[in-house]
């Protein structure tokens, strides 16, 4: 007994250093290689200091820059650790609000937002994606922010409008999801146009 008990041992030892230390550590190590930027979180950088990740949404609210999608994700509040607040674009916490389509917290919340951005305004600039860090917005939702920006920047709609279509990303691969603007990347690219 006492062999199949140190053969089990021997074992457990060998495949918990094996694939559970080696394996991992291999493949980190040929995720950097491969893909330094990816493997480092996709950080984008402006003036030599990192901004933020091109996976990862953030709150813009000037009105001189892109808008993303609203954020549900929350954090614990400082003052009550049994409650939550809202703490926009929050990785730590990656979360949908939860709220069905018949929710009447949602369609208050959907209303005010759309009441406050004005008529004809796109859906994905009122509702918060499932993961609540959506770095991207539609097409439709940056062309129609195109106005409000070029004129807070000073700028010809058609040349910030030209902007956006440099940075619209279409479908993956020509077939999977659908065409999006990376809102960090188009308020960066944005900052770097020539001062007038």
């Amino acid at each position: 007994m006492l062999r199949h008990f140190r053969a089990s041992l021997v074992m457990l030892v060998l495949m918990t250093a094996l694939l559970g230390i080696a394996y991992p550590l291999a493949m980190v190590g040929v995720a950097g290689a491969a893909f330094p930027g990816q493997a480092g979180g996709s950080l984008l950088q402006k003036d030599g200091k990192v901004v933020g990740s091109s996976l990862i949404g953030q709150s813009f609210t000037g009105e001189t820059f892109f808008h993303g999608r609203p954020s549900a994700t929350t954090d614990t509040d400082p003052a009550d650790s049994t409650k939550t607040v809202a703490a926009p674009y929050n990785a730590a916490n990656s979360a949908g609000s939860n709220l069905g389509p018949t929710s009447k917290a949602l369609v208050d919340r959907v209303k005010e937002d759309a009441d406050k951005l004005g008529k004809g305004v796109p859906v994905d600039l009122v509702t918060t994606s499932g993961s609540g860090l959506d770095p991207h917005i539609s097409p439709e939702a940056a062309a129609w922010q195109v106005p409000r920006v070029a004129k807070a920047r000073g700028l010809p709609e058609a040349q910030v409008q030209a902007l956006v279509a440099q940075h619209t990303e279409g479908r993956m691969y020509g077939l999977l999801g659908e065409p999006r603007v990376n809102v960090l990347q188009l308020n960066l690219a944005l900052d770097a146009l020539p001062k007038r």
